[in-house]
């Protein structure tokens, strides 16, 4: 512990004022000797260090969504230098430099929560010890060591002794089941903040090796606050807790109003929007304006759940633009009406252009309209003797063709040109 003192010594003393000061506010209320007071004040303490963290949560979204853009890219690295690690290498780490991605910066909430993790480890260690640190003196020494958490000391641990838990006027099996407790809703909501991630926050179009290392971080995690948490205090079960369950909420929030694009949160949110801008005909928000704007960007480029939102739009006379924002559209726009049939954005059938026929279809065609055309003609019957007279010569000269446009067999049997003379063996 005296390594941990040393290592974390310029952390304790401001963790220590900071957990005093809280103390001294919650003491004033329940008392300065109950739990609730330092249990508070522990609590506080995380809330402000997640507040102060919450850049460094953005950035670890920001990182988190270019990983999982850069997995097709990665994949194709991986598979055509699979049998030159060096080069790989080399390349993963040329598109990181081009793309501006960090692989570290998803674990940066967790490294910058270390230090004030160990310090109030070894705080609540140094009062378990009866040792002051820190701003804690001795009258606020013996104040911990008073407080209780549902019957549990603050500075106790599941593996502790029978004989130092009853020091601190604590029976051990009411040690055992509260520190048991609070493991396994520590674990829980780890595990629980690690699923929701999975199953609503991925784009489940793109499988990739990344998927498969978040599935088996949801299920590591847990185990190991599970197993390092029987060492932990109950001041720093207390700490973690709080913090898994600031982490859960925070990033249900991220995947309600900022979802990874082709995610079941995703369709879930243009859902809802979609159903806000129909009955409002307008985007109120500068977040959802923004969403729409890169939406409108992609064009063809579009998932599932953006072409069906720039539909439902459409379906409302409403179209969305450029910058983000829906106006009124009296133009017809094309959506699929769900049975095949297309349709205009007002519900109306859509006309259709008629299809182009070949050229024997059109021939065919023509040729039976004339019949049907002959057909309905009304028959009359001329004897010879009744034709005009001026039509006889011309069909005996055959200068005029018939007037459906055939040949008789005299004619369409005579050949063009000169006739060759017959042989004189054949007369």
């Amino acid at each position: 512990m005296d390594t941990i003192a040393s290592l974390f010594s310029f952390i304790t003393t401001p963790v220590s004022w900071v957990i005093v000061q809280f103390h001294t506010v919650y003491g004033a209320i329940f008392g300065p000797d109950t739990g609730w007071a330092w249990g508070l004040s522990i609590v506080s303490l995380v809330i402000l260090i997640r507040i102060c963290l919450i850049p460094l949560f953005v950035k670890q979204i920001k990182a988190t969504r270019a990983m999982q853009t850069l997995q097709p890219e990665m994949k194709k690295i991986q598979e055509r230098y699979k049998n030159d690690k060096q080069r790989q290498s080399e390349e993963m780490m040329k598109l990181y430099k081009e793309t501006g991605t960090n692989p570290l910066s998803s674990c940066l909430p967790i490294l910058a929560q270390s230090p004030f993790f160990f310090a109030l480890y070894h705080v609540l260690n140094s009062i378990a010890s009866n040792d002051t640190i820190g701003v804690i003196n001795e009258n606020l020494l013996q104040s911990a060591q008073k407080a209780h958490i549902v019957g549990a000391p603050l500075a106790v641990k599941f593996t502790d002794s029978s004989s130092k838990v009853e020091a601190l006027g604590a029976s051990l099996t009411d040690v055992r089941v509260v520190t048991a407790v609070m493991i396994v809703l520590m674990s829980a909501s780890q595990f629980f903040t690690q699923r929701q991630l999975m199953t609503k926050n991925v784009d489940t179009t793109v499988k990739t090796p990344f998927m498969q290392q978040q599935k088996m971080l949801m299920y590591v995690f847990p185990v190991m606050f599970a197993v390092f948490g029987i060492n932990f205090p109950v001041g720093v079960l207390v700490y973690w807790l709080t913090t898994n369950v600031w982490t859960m909420g925070q990033q249900m929030y991220v995947i309600r109003n900022n979802p990874t694009p082709g995610s079941k949160a995703q369709a879930e949110y243009l859902e809802r929007l979609t159903k806000y801008v129909t009955q409002h005909d307008k985007v109120s928000k500068r977040r959802d304006r923004a969403i729409v704007k890169a939406i409108v960007a992609k064009g063809r480029d579009r998932n599932e759940f953006e072409r069906k939102f720039i539909n439902g739009l459409s379906k409302a006379n409403l179209a969305a633009q450029a910058d983000g924002t829906v106006i009124k559209s009296d133009t017809a726009v094309a959506v699929d009406a769900g049975d095949g049939t297309p349709t205009t954005a007002t519900g109306a059938p859509k006309r259709q252009q008629p299809k182009r026929q070949s050229k024997s279809q059109r021939q065919h065609g023509g040729a039976a309209g004339a019949k049907a055309a002959g057909e309905n003609e009304p028959k009359t019957s001329l004897t010879k003797s009744d034709e005009p007279e001026d039509a006889k010569p011309a069909a005996k000269k055959g200068g005029a063709k018939p007037a459906g446009g055939t040949r008789s067999k005299a004619q369409s049997g005579q050949r063009k040109g000169p006739q060759r003379p017959k042989s004189p063996s054949k007369k």
